[in-house]
């Protein structure tokens, strides 16, 4: 068989389409300030005996994530990264060819990406002007196309801000589908984690990551809060050994080192406000939005030039001015504070 037939069985929204595109697909070296990993790195070293295959639950695993969420084991769900439960739960809840999904741009690409995957109409409701869901237009567009599933990134990537609680709960009460809390990011933020909710609403299900405030982006876990009804569908349907030894072993070996978490969180918080203060004492700088996440979106005059400027320096930050009501902006990692000193620096150079 020739490239050139394997090519005509591939399918064709597959042959179609744009895959989300990762920060270290383009990066590897220089000050990397660009896919919000934690700079302060993990808390520990680990080398593991590898010799056996993982068990495809990790219940200790889960009894600690649930005890730390407030949830019960049956409620939660470990995968790789939070990538994999949004690919499970489109499959499990939305048909190729006819199902769909809406989501509220500017957010995170991996919601769409997984759709046109699996054959998943997308529908877009953009956030407001203050980057907040527009509940009116969110509950219309469901009741015409009625999709499967709504996906909401609090704090939200790439603005940074908390979406409003009372918005996200209007939502979870009245769509009539799963409502997809996405918490990447909650743990720089000062609200509380919607996951115990989940005990009240049987169509709300919460998705968290240990690449962010845990420090652990290299070990790819992720989890799903959900009812358990929602659970043991995931269960049902995921590879039996998801998830590896080295990344069960580790995310449970850092609950060991909660307090440096906490610290390293309390550090960024700080780092985030004063990078925030630097940025908008800049005269080029228009607007910087308030964060509740490890990084900060802010409106530069000339940004695409400013952007490939800075990566010339070897100085990586992020372009995000394709996205709808993002023009103009950068999107900066909240980085060691000799890195925010580099990057402010660099800024002041060309575009003071």
């Amino acid at each position: 068989m020739t490239a050139e037939e394997i090519e005509q069985l591939v399918r064709p929204n597959i042959q179609s389409l744009s895959p989300y595109r990762s920060a270290r697909d383009d990066y590897q070296k220089g000050l990397l300030l660009d896919a919000n990993e934690n700079s302060y790195g993990a808390p520990f070293r680990n080398q593991l005996n590898l010799h056996r295959y993982p068990t495809p639950v990790h219940q200790e695993l889960v009894q600690t994530i649930a005890g730390w969420r407030q949830v019960e084991p049956e409620q939660v769900f470990t995968g790789v990264g939070s990538d994999e439960p949004i690919d499970l739960l489109i499959r499990t809840f939305c048909n190729p060819g006819s199902g769909s999904i809406l989501i509220t741009p500017p957010t995170y690409g991996m919601y769409k990406v997984s759709a046109r995957i699996n054959d998943v109409n997308v529908l877009e409701t953009p956030l407001d002007a203050s980057f907040q869901p527009d509940t009116r237009a969110i509950l219309e567009k469901a009741k015409q196309s009625t999709p499967s599933i709504l996906f909401l990134c609090s704090p939200n990537n790439p603005t940074g801000n908390d979406l409003d609680r009372t918005s996200i709960l209007k939502l979870v009460e009245l769509f009539p589908g799963l409502v997809v809390v996405d918490e990447a990011y909650i743990d720089f933020s000062r609200q509380e984690s919607m996951a115990p909710m989940v005990r009240q609403y049987p169509n709300l299900v919460v998705l968290q990551t240990f690449s962010k405030s845990f420090g652990l982006a290299g070990i790819r876990l992720g989890i799903a809060i959900a009812p358990v009804q929602i659970i043991e569908w995931l269960l049902k349907i995921k590879p039996p050994y998801n998830l590896n030894k080295l990344t069960a072993e580790a995310g449970l070996e850092a609950f060991e080192h909660l307090d440096l978490i906490r610290f390293n969180i309390e550090e960024i918080r700080k780092e985030r406000k004063r990078l925030a203060d630097e940025l908008g004492s800049l005269g080029s700088v228009e607007k910087v939005w308030p964060s509740h996440a490890n990084f900060i979106l802010f409106k530069i005059r000339d940004a695409e030039q400013v952007w490939k400027t800075l990566v010339r320096k070897g100085i990586i930050i992020r372009n995000r001015g394709n996205e709808p009501g993002c023009e103009n902006c950068l999107r900066a990692t909240i980085g060691l504070p000799d890195e925010n000193d580099r990057l402010i620096q660099a800024l002041k150079e060309v575009a003071p």
